[in-house]
């Protein structure tokens, strides 16, 4: 399918490696040029260096932490004028809420909820004037299936859901949609690294832990970046402008419930 976005250009947060990085490759497969951003400047560099190589679009990087005005600036003044934006940045650290103060919750929903409502702000009122834009949101399965260790998470990313139902109520009729993707347990280095931390804890191995995570998942695996990346494209094609304030689940059927 010609998902109709050729020529496009979308900004992609935190888009050097995992999920970020998927729903790059996936929009430069159907011919979008990027502006992405990271933190880490030899990553993100090497990202763009592949992405142009492997699908002959324009790739703009700008490094710096999206979730500081100055990062947000910089990526605006990349690209002031996005067709397409992808809000993206990593989750807050686990724990007992018991042990977070005032400015750990600030942390978490200026990173998880203020930093995407202000890319939108800036950027949303141009989509409207074009009469096209796509806005996707990566927040988290945990929005629909709390975990309760993930507390800082659980809140911040839902104040966003919260948000984006309102709004995205009011921008479709301009053929401006905005949803959110809720990732379960991809194989990314974020996921990785927690794997490490279990089976430290547990006195288990890596390979130990992955196969109990495997197990536990009605796939039997952990999500592949690119199939996250591939929801992300269509999300945001030219096909998709009546679906608007949804949160599309993929998490290979672990949450539970029919609705």
């Amino acid at each position: 399918m010609d998902l109709g976005i050729r020529g496009k250009t979308a900004i992609v947060c935190a888009a050097s490696k995992g999920l970020g990085k998927g729903c790059a490759a996936s929009l430069a497969a159907e011919g979008v040029n990027l502006v992405i951003t990271a933190r880490g400047r030899e990553a993100l560099e090497a990202t763009a260096a592949e992405l142009r190589e492997r699908f002959g679009v324009k790739v703009t990087t700008v490094a710096g932490d999206i979730t500081a005005e100055e990062g947000r600036q910089a990526a605006l003044r990349a690209c002031a004028s996005p067709d397409i934006l992808v809000n993206n940045a990593g989750g807050p650290p686990p724990g007992d809420f018991r042990d977070w103060d005032r400015e750990a919750w600030i942390r978490a929903v200026d990173a998880n909820m203020i930093t995407p409502i202000l890319l939108i702000k800036a950027t949303v009122d141009g989509m409207l004037a074009r009469r096209f834009g796509r806005i996707v949101n990566i927040t988290s399965s945990a929005v629909k299936h709390p975990i309760d260790i993930l507390g800082l998470s659980n809140g911040a990313r839902t104040g966003l859901t919260g948000f984006v139902a309102g709004l995205a109520r009011k921008t479709v009729a301009h053929n401006v949609t905005i949803n959110n993707l809720l990732p379960g347990p991809f194989d990314t280095d974020r996921l990785r690294s927690t794997i490490a931390i279990q089976a430290k804890t547990s006195g288990r191995t890596v390979e130990e832990v992955i196969r109990d995570r495997h197990r536990a998942n009605p796939s039997a695996r952990f999500g592949d970046p690119a199939e996250f990346g591939d929801l992300c494209a269509f999300v945001c094609s030219a096909q998709a402008g009546f679906m608007t304030g949804q949160n599309f689940l993929i998490d290979g059927g672990a949450y539970p419930g029919t609705l």
